[in-house]
């Protein structure tokens, strides 16, 4: 059995502690083709906030969701994601949630390391765990946190399924970004630790929809592709 058909045939704690659905969460668009967004000056983190919280609010909702493979404009308010071709392509689930939101394992994990990727625009303080199903190993990501969430780690230590570990960051601390954690998962973490790109080249995106599967196989908030 490969790791996606173990991955849909497994239970998962909710990220959150609660179950995500129509009813508690809203779906954010938040790609280059969403003109009201477009309107929204990227490098005032207040400005993102708003817009953001906004909608989350006008829904009625605790949390807004998406992302996965989402083409995005606003990276170009950091130098963190310039280069000879642009970083835009974003790699995992971002959910938009009050900072100081609990995160809890969605399985079984050991983990793998952590780091403070504080420049800015970049995830902050992120933690990587380490699972296994069946005999595969695979790692989730969680950028944007607060740092006292690193502050009882260490490589190897045990999380049980269902045990918080983390809660979401505020800016300046998580990488000036609205509060949100960015929730990833990769196949192969390619020799990093601490770290792993978030947000790709276009040109990458087949290479990297092998390595980072689609985090709504842990959510299971609507469809999965």
């Amino acid at each position: 059995m490969n790791l996606i058909e173990s991955i849909k045939q497994s239970s998962f704690f909710p990220l959150f502690g609660f179950d995500l659905n129509f009813d508690n969460t809203v779906a954010l668009d938040l790609s280059g083709n969403n003109e009201k967004l477009c309107e929204v000056d990227y490098n005032d983190t207040t400005a993102l906030h708003d817009y953001i919280f906004n909608l989350i609010g006008k829904g009625n909702s605790e949390v807004g969701i998406g992302g996965y493979m989402e083409h995005r404009d606003w990276y170009n308010r950091s130098d963190h994601f310039a280069g000879e071709e642009p970083r835009t392509v974003h790699l995992g689930i971002d959910l938009w949630a009050s900072a100081k939101t609990q995160l809890f394992s969605p399985c079984a994990a050991t983990v793998h390391s952590f780091h403070d990727n504080d420049s800015y625009g970049n995830y902050g303080p992120t933690i990587i765990l380490e699972h296994e199903l069946n005999g595969v190993s695979f790692y989730s990501l969680y950028g944007h946190l607060t740092r006292n969430s690193l502050s009882d780690l260490h490589g190897g230590k045990r999380l049980e399924t269902g045990e918080s570990f983390a809660e979401i960051g505020s800016p300046p601390t998580n990488g000036d970004w609205p509060p949100h954690v960015h929730f990833q998962i990769m196949t192969n973490l390619l020799g990093n630790s601490g770290d792993f790109p978030g947000v790709i080249e276009a040109s990458k995106e087949d290479e990297f929809r092998l390595i980072c599967l689609d985090p709504n196989l842990f959510l299971r908030f609507g469809t999965t592709t």
